[in-house]
């Protein structure tokens, strides 16, 4: 992967949540194999663990990200059920959080 992840953008409008308003940046769904899925993982650990930076590309936008050492780390995973009856789905979400001036110090620590 080179340390680009390439995703996919999608321009919404910024949502005000909390007295802050989110926008999002970049936005990648699709269905992948579990290998794919677990390679981009991979990288972005790689690049967390090493320096810290990373760009998220799609065509010509991009994004650099440097999270400092220490960052919000949440799991979350939620069962969807149909209203019409059909099969439920299973979400699994990794997210990081910080914020953007944080300079922070320290290890993150997963366990």
């Amino acid at each position: 992967m080179c340390g680009v992840v390439q995703i996919l953008t999608v321009n919404s409008p910024p949502i005000v949540y909390r007295g802050m308003s989110e926008e999002t940046l970049f936005e990648f769904e699709r269905h992948m194999d579990a290998g794919e899925v677990a390679q981009y993982l991979r990288t972005v650990a790689d690049h967390l663990e090493s320096s810290g930076e990373f760009t998220l590309e799609s065509g010509t936008e991009s994004v650099t990200l440097t999270p400092p050492r220490r960052v919000e780390f949440e799991v979350e995973v939620e069962r969807e059920t149909s209203a019409s009856g059909g099969s439920a789905e299973i979400e699994l979400e990794f997210e990081l959080e910080w914020d953007e001036d944080e300079t922070g110090t320290g290890d993150l620590n997963i366990g």
